[in-house]
C-alpha cells in the first residue's frame, strides 16, 4: 500500500506540489497556501511561491 504524502494544489492554475502535512485543507483538497484556498479573493494573483502565477 502507498501513502500520498505530496498532490497537486487544487487550485486549477497552480503549478505548487503541497505536502499534505502542510497543505491548507478546504472541502476536503490540498491547496499550497491561503490565497488558493480562499479562490484568489479582491482578484489576487500568485500564491507567493517563486515562478507560481496562479489565479482564478
Amino acid at each position: 500500500m502507498t501513502t500520498v504524502t505530496q498532490m497537486k494544489c487544487a487550485c486549477p492554475d497552480c503549478l505548487c506540489i503541497v505536502n499534505l502535512s502542510d497543505a491548507v485543507m478546504k472541502d476536503e483538497k490540498a491547496y499550497c497556501g491561503e490565497a488558493c484556498a480562499n479562490g484568489h479573493p479582491q482578484g489576487s494573483s500568485g500564491c507567493g511561491h517563486t515562478g507560481c502565477g496562479c489565479h482564478s
